[in-house]
């Protein structure tokens, strides 16, 4: 029997007078901008406001009406799924708890205070950054810049203090459900389902244990479904404190990431009855499928590669950060999109980035449900930490509880100790204290491993990433383990500096853009709106990081025109980057097994990384990566006068491949071409040409000749590339004098585009309406028109077919500068 506390309470800053209506769940922040006591602090320079509101301390409160019939039960405990952080609750005056973790899941035995009719309880929340101020004064601790010194002191999102992405608003309050549970003689304390596969079966064990709070007998059910709807049973009438239920799975229907196979899953319920009646019910859905980690020694160094049923793929995501700086702001509806957008993209990986929070329940339903394989990072990042006795009590039930809560889903494949840490005590010049050092030790190689293989041994664990293994031996060893290569960007290394490694993982690269014009309009006034600016400023967090994109502007394009003009720049320059990388570990497939580039999205408007604003807006490099994580990638190696094509076939089945080559004047006239057609096996990446234009190419030449590449698979163009021999700033562009036309069917708007030369980064955009084009920033040929497709259900407004083509906004490269 439960009883929810969510709903609408009241809440004020203490000291104060005033009650104010709040939410639950929810945060202060949040309910201070709903009731219009602060600004937005996303808005120019808002955020300073927030700061201060995080300064202060804040109590919650509500009255709750209790029946006989509740108060009657065994046990009844207060379940909070998310206090945040330094929380104290009361219960009809009396103090129950206080709690010291954003990230674990408090459960207070509260019967005794409980009375029949009116109740009341209060939670206070104590000031975040107050507490950390205190313990930094007396230990600093070392962590990243651009957050609230002392943060790695409070179990609290450290992204929540301040990132080179995000702003110092160190929200706090009740941020999940909070719900009183009754239990009747005992209850279902602890699920763990494994399963082994075999050749043409698998078999699954649920093992139950069971808390008992009276002597009495207690029966358990449980029933698998699969997929296609056929139910196994089993139960036992006399439950011992813990049971074993294997149930053999013949033609299991395995779960696949992304571009493998299909995503079925199964249900599995548990029910525990006493006397007739049920005393608790837990549900799970499982996939089956295996999931390994393979980190052997090789003729490179030492392999880093996801397995999966047997498979080994080539990783294909990017980063995930928490989507919202107020995270009741967030929503499974906001989630589901963010994961539809990177399944539109080919991603099968995404990593949770270990310095913000364990996502909720629904991100895990629907990376399993949309097959993405997530890398699940604990929450420690770029910091030194002091392990106390209490702060390895809290960091132990902190795992057990997210670890309990995840580790059944299909979609789990790596555990990782934290993010950066082992790299930034071997080379950010960390204070040499032993003791720290030593706390490093403890806690990743030795609490967390052990955990680990109590909690969930069927999960490979990762100590740090970047790491070779362990130990402070080479985190940044480009032959062993994962790698997080930041030379290009923080290094101001060129694209082509990628293409001298090949990493075996590279968990972490990125290169900077801006969000779009629409993006920026929503935090900015007209006067704002130069990149120099004291707002756009505020909305960069990476110090000298706007002077950096120039920097690298001023290397690859020519100078833009007007404010807009950057922007579209900035992404392009962005997408060309991480391509450099991603298609150069394609080509070296075997020695290279994955890329998850820095990163997926933003938690707030700002110049970032991410290839999705803030807003949801995908920038050139999520168009990019649609293409550079096609399962098969058509991609040129140029240096030079020199051009070898390769394909990289990712598929579980070897493709007949046809591949057009033409190298071509400004104006799209054709000098040489020539044609291959090749098997590509599966899971393998193979150069087809290796092509010298050295008679063709002279100083001149280079700057008005590009290398058009056609990949047709069974009579069909498949995908299209171009390379330039010089850089884009300069390349002759013409005025490629663009044409379009729209054509409507019920589901599509369909775009006809055509140009009079080549056409180099046409973008498509529309005037006060968003969508997602099936392609965008790519390039156009004069003597072969493309069609774009928009999906009538992408959206944000229904537009009629002309309204569509009046709002349609097409440029390309040659309109930055003219």
């Amino acid at each position: 029997m439960e009883f929810s506390l969510d709903g609408i309470w009241e809440m004020r800053e203490i000291g104060e007078e005033e009650w104010l209506t709040a939410t639950v769940p929810g945060s202060v922040m949040n309910d201070l901008l709903t009731l219009g006591k602060i600004a937005d602090p996303f808005y120019r320079d808002n955020e300073i406001e927030a700061y201060r509101i995080a300064e202060k301390s804040y109590e919650y409160k509500r009255s709750f009406t209790l029946t006989e019939e509740f108060l009657q039960q065994d046990q009844i405990i207060l379940l909070s799924e998310g206090l945040d952080t330094f929380a104290t609750i009361y219960i009809n005056d009396n103090e129950i708890a206080r709690t010291n973790n954003m990230h674990r899941t408090y459960e207070m035995d509260v019967k005794e205070v409980l009375l029949q009719g009116e109740n009341s309880i209060k939670v206070q929340f104590a000031s975040p950054v107050k507490f950390i101020e205190e313990r930094q004064k007396k230990q600093p601790l070392v962590g990243v810049e651009h957050a609230i010194p002392g943060y790695p002191y409070a179990r609290k999102a450290h992204s929540m203090f301040g990132w080179d992405w995000g702003p110092k608003i160190p929200d706090f309050g009740i941020w999940r459900s909070i719900t009183l549970v009754g239990r009747n003689i005992g209850y279902l304390d602890d699920v763990y389902i494994t399963q082994q596969h075999f050749e043409n079966h698998v078999d699954v064990n649920v093992r139950v244990q069971i808390e008992r709070l009276l002597e009495g007998d207690i029966e358990l059910e449980i029933t698998v479904t699969s997929p296609d709807g056929h139910i196994s049973t089993q139960n036992v009438k006399k439950a011992m404190n813990e049971e074993n239920f294997p149930f053999l799975i013949e033609e299991p229907k395995l779960w696949w990431p992304k571009g493998y196979g299909n995503q079925p899953l199964y249900d599995i319920q548990i029910t525990a009855t006493a006397a007739g009646k049920i005393v608790d019910h837990k549900k799970y859905q499982i996939g089956l499928r295996t999931i390994e980690v393979k980190h052997e020694a090789d003729q490179w160094g030492k392999s880093f590669e996801f397995s999966v049923n047997g498979i080994s793929l080539f990783a294909k995501g990017a980063n995930y950060i928490p989507e919202d700086s107020l995270i009741p702001r967030t929503s499974r509806q906001r989630t589901e999109r963010l994961i539809q957008d990177c399944v539109e993209a080919n991603f099968n990986m995404i990593r949770i980035w270990g310095g913000g929070y364990y996502p909720p329940d629904y991100f895990y339903e629907l990376c399993d449900q949309y097959g993405l394989i997530v890398w699940q990072d604990f929450m420690f990042a770029c910091s030194a930490y002091d392990v106390t006795k209490g702060f390895a009590e809290t960091v132990k039930q902190e795992v057990i509880d997210n670890v309990k809560r995840i580790r059944h889903h299909a979609s789990l494949g790596i555990w990782c100790g934290n993010n950066e840490v082992e790299e930034g005590w071997e080379y950010w010049g960390w204070p040499e204290r032993s003791k720290f050092r030593t706390d490093y030790i403890k806690l990743f190689e030795v609490m967390l491993p052990e955990l680990m293989e109590n909690l969930d041994p069927e999960t490979f664990y990762w100590p740090s990433s970047p790491s070779s293994g362990g130990g402070f031996d080479q985190p940044r060893n480009p032959d062993v383990g994962d790698m997080h290569y930041w030379n290009v960007w923080h290094g101001r290394k060129p694209f082509t500096e990628y293409r001298k490694y090949h990493f075996r993982f590279c968990s972490e690269f990125g290169f900077q853009s801006f969000p779009s014009i629409k993006t920026i309009e929503t935090f900015t006034e007209e006067e704002d709106r130069n990149i120099f600016s004291y707002v756009m400023e505020k909305h960069q967090k990476n110090d000298g990081a706007n002077g950096l994109i120039l920097s690298y502007l001023s290397e690859n394009f020519l100078y833009p025109k007007d404010f807009p003009s950057l922007l579209y720049v900035s992404q392009i320059q962005q997408a060309e980057a991480i391509k450099y990388g991603v298609e150069h570990w394609r080509r070296n497939r075997g020695r290279c097994m994955g890329s998850l580039y820095w990163q997926l999205n933003d938690c707030w408007p700002v110049a970032s990384w991410s290839s999705i604003d803030y807003e949801g807006r995908w920038k050139a490099l999520h168009y990019f990566a649609k293409k550079f994580y096609d399962p098969i990638l058509l991609s040129i190696q140029e240096e030079g006068t020199e051009a070898d094509i390769y394909v990289t076939n990712d598929t579980l089945g070897s493709k007949t491949v046809k591949v057009e080559w033409k190298l071509k004047t400004n104006r799209s006239r054709i000098l040489k071409e020539g044609t291959t057609v090749q098997e590509i096996p599966s899971l393998t990446a193979q150069k087809l040409e290796a092509l010298s234009f050295a008679d063709q190419l002279t100083l001149a030449e280079k700057r008005r000749v590009y290398l058009e590449a056609l990949l047709y698979i069974d009579g069909e163009l498949y995908s299209t590339t171009t390379v330039l021999f010089t850089k884009a700033k300069h390349f002759e562009f013409l005025d490629p004098q663009i044409h379009h036309q729209v054509k409507e069917t019920d589901d599509t708007f369909e775009i006809e585009l055509s140009s009079a030369c080549f056409a180099k980064y046409v973008e498509l955009d529309l005037d006060g309406a968003d969508c997602i084009f099936n392609e965008n920033y790519f390039d156009l040929s004069a003597d072969r028109s493309k069609k774009i497709v928009v999906k009538k259900e992408s959206l944000s407004q229904k537009l009629s077919s002309r309204t569509f083509q009046d709002r349609l906004i097409v440029r390309s490269i040659y309109n930055i500068a003219n």
